[in-house]
């Protein structure tokens, strides 16, 4: 049988974090993140003012949003159908 949780307020977890705060045994070990590399990529202009031209279109909020979103949609295609022509490969292969 599951047992309801309680849900608690904020003042009530400000309160336990307040009191914990000190207590280095309440604590896990920190997390150490670190941040992914951005590439830049050159454009020439007319095929810049091209994209900002289709991202406006689309209604996307910045011109960057639209280019990742076309390149990942454009990613899927391509690795679709080269996950298709290894797919044929491996059956010609295989006859």
């Amino acid at each position: 049988m599951k047992t309801k949780r309680k849900v608690m307020t904020e003042e009530e977890i400000d309160r336990i974090v307040i009191v914990q705060a000190d207590n280095e045994s309440a604590w896990e070990k920190p997390v150490k993140m670190r941040k992914s590399k951005s590439t830049s990529v050159m454009l020439p202009s007319d095929l810049a003012d091209q994209a900002a031209f289709f991202a406006r279109l689309h209604r996307e909020k910045s011109l960057a949003k639209w280019l990742k979103r076309v390149i990942r949609e454009r990613l899927d295609i391509e690795e679709a159908a080269f996950a298709g022509s290894k797919k044929e490969l491996l059956v010609k292969s295989s006859r």
